[in-house]
C-alpha cells in the first residue's frame, strides 16, 4: 500500500492538532472527580474549621467533592510538602495559611519547599487576628498583670504553640518579642491539641487567631487577654485591643487555597471561580465572621492579588521573625 508524503503529513498534522486539543478538552471538562483539599494540621484548628466552610460550598458550585485530608506534623510543613511535589492537575489543594508560607519557611530547619515558586495561588479564603489566651485560672485580670507575671515567672511559665512554624508559633513569638518575655515554648501538631491542653490547665498560654479560639472564650474554657488588632472585634465586643493596654502587637493571621505549581490555568479559574461564589454566599460569609473572621473583599481573592499578597507577606514578615527568633533563642 502506497502512501502519499501529502497524505501523511495531513494525516501528522492532524495527529497533532488533537494532542494539543486534548489539553484543552481535559480542562474543560475539569473537575471530572473528586478533589482532595490537604489541611496540613489536625482537625479542629482554624485552617480545618475555614477550609472545611469554603469547600462544602466550592464542592456544590463544580460539581464534585472537595475532600478534606488533614496531614498534620512539622508545623504544617508536610502536608504542603506533599501538595508541593503533587501532581498538577487540579485534583491535589492546599489549604495554606500565614504559617505554611510565611513562618514555617523562616522558623522550620530544612523545609522542602518554597512558597513562591511550589505553588499556584488560587485565592485568600479569610483572615483574623490573633488572640492572646490563657488557662481559665491564670493569676491576672489584664493584659498589663499578665505581661507582669510572665517577666517575674520567665521559663517557669509554659506557652504552647501549634508546631515550629505554624502561625500560632509565629504569633507567640512576635508576642513574647514586643512584651518582653521569655517563657518556655511547647510544640503540638496542630491548634487543637494545643488547645486541648490549655483548656485542661497543662500549659499556661497561648497565641492563636480568633477564628480558632473565639468559641472556648465565649465559653469561659479559657481567659481572653488582648487581641492583635487596631479595632475591637465585633465577635469579642469587650475584649480589648493590645494597644489599649499599652502594647504594640498587631497581628492578621490569614489563609488561603493553593495548588501545585504548573497546575493548568484553566484549572485554577475554575477553582478561583468557586471560592468566589462560596466567599459570596451570606451563610458562608455569617459562619466565618460568627468565629472571628474577615471576609477577604472580591479584590483581594483573585489569584494574582492573592500572589501579590503572599508575596508581600513574605517581604514584610521573614525580617521580622528572623530577628525575633534569634532573640528568643539568646
Amino acid at each position: 500500500m502506497r502512501i502519499s508524503m501529502t497524505s501523511l503529513g495531513v494525516a501528522c498534522a492532524a495527529a497533532v492538532g488533537l494532542s494539543l486539543a486534548a489539553p484543552a478538552v481535559h480542562a474543560q471538562d475539569y473537575p471530572t472527580r473528586p478533589i482532595t483539599v490537604v489541611v496540613p494540621f489536625p482537625a479542629g484548628g482554624p485552617s480545618d474549621v475555614v477550609a472545611r466552610i469554603v469547600a462544602q460550598h466550592m464542592s456544590g458550585t463544580l460539581g464534585q467533592q472537595l475532600v478534606i485530608e488533614n496531614v498534620g506534623g512539622a508545623g504544617g510543613t508536610l502536608g504542603s510538602a506533599r501538595v508541593a511535589s503533587a501532581k498538577p492537575d487540579g485534583y491535589t489543594l492546599l489549604a495554606g495559611s500565614m504559617g505554611s508560607h510565611v513562618a514555617a519557611p523562616v522558623l522550620t530547619p530544612g523545609i522542602k519547599y518554597d512558597s513562591q515558586r511550589d505553588f499556584e495561588p488560587v485565592g485568600f479564603t479569610a483572615h483574623a487576628p490573633a488572640v492572646i489566651v490563657a488557662k481559665k485560672d491564670f493569676p491576672a485580670n489584664n493584659l498589663r498583670e499578665f505581661i507582669a507575671y510572665l517577666k517575674k515567672n520567665g521559663s517557669a511559665v509554659k506557652q504552647a504553640h501549634g508546631g515550629i512554624g505554624a502561625s500560632s508559633h509565629m504569633a507567640c513569638i512576635l508576642f513574647n518579642t514586643a512584651a518582653g518575655v521569655q517563657p518556655t515554648a511547647i510544640a503540638y501538631r496542630g491548634t487543637g491539641p494545643a488547645m486541648n491542653d490549655l483548656i485542661g490547665g497543662h500549659v499556661d498560654y497561648f497565641c492563636e487567631q480568633a477564628v480558632s479560639v473565639s468559641g472556648q472564650v465565649d465559653s469561659g474554657a479559657v481567659k481572653a487577654f488582648a487581641i492583635a488588632s487596631s479595632e475591637r472585634l465585633a465577635k469579642l465586643p469587650k475584649l480589648p485591643t493590645a494597644k489599649e493596654a499599652g502594647l504594640d502587637y498587631q497581628m492578621s493571621i490569614w489563609a488561603g487555597i493553593f495548588a501545585p505549581k504548573g497546575t493548568p490555568k484553566e484549572a485554577i479559574d475554575k477553582l478561583a471561580a468557586a471560592l468566589d461564589k462560596a466567599l459570596d454566599d451570606p451563610a458562608v460569609a455569617k459562619r466565618l465572621t460568627d468565629l472571628g473572621g474577615s471576609v477577604p473583599t472580591k479584590a483581594e481573592r483573585t489569584p494574582a492579588k492573592f500572589a501579590s499578597f503572599v508575596a508581600e507577606e513574605i517581604t514584610r514578615w521573614s525580617p521580622i521573625l528572623k530577628t525575633a527568633s534569634a532573640a528568643a533563642k539568646k
